[in-house]
């Protein structure tokens, strides 16, 4: 009797071995395959950065680019601010609110009282699809520090 039954075990094990099962259901719906980006895009993505800038470099694009956009990223804004500048705090979500409503072919100076917010900051419009950012190294001190107007 345990002849029979080891046989028509081994029978089955042979038999379910060689069935083409398959090996996912199918639920008929289509996948759509994802976008596939070329080479030069790929490393444009991930090259993309802003620019950090002295104060001196900082003071000289004011002064050569009237429609620079100053963007103090801090919540210190009320505390003293580099003339022209407005404020979006990153913080609290208003850069992030602020960035499909600015324009992509301006510049932009991004600063704050302290660089964790204003990398992020700056990161944050070039993620975006701003080009032409840069971050005032030394932040809104560096500014004050060089005797230039503050507001």
């Amino acid at each position: 009797m345990l002849k029979i039954i080891l046989s028509v075990v081994l029978v089955l094990m042979i038999v379910g071995c060689a069935t083409d099962a398959p090996t996912s259901k199918d639920s008929g719906a289509q996948i759509a395959e994802p976008e596939k980006m070329q080479p030069e895009e790929i490393a444009e993505q991930s090259m993309a950065s802003y620019t950090d800038i002295s104060v001196e470099e900082a003071k000289t694009l004011i002064e050569l680019d009237p429609e620079l956009v100053i963007i103090d990223v801090s919540p210190k804004y009320a505390q003293g601010h580099i003339p022209g500048a407005v404020n979006y705090y990153v913080g609290d979500g208003s850069l992030d609110a602020a960035i499909p409503d600015l324009d992509k072919t301006k510049e932009y100076l991004v600063y704050c009282h302290v660089d964790s917010a204003s990398i992020l900051g700056a990161q944050k419009l070039v993620d975006a699809g701003f080009s032409d950012v840069y971050r005032l190294i030394g932040n809104y001190q560096a500014w004050v520090d060089a005797g230039y107007e503050i507001e």
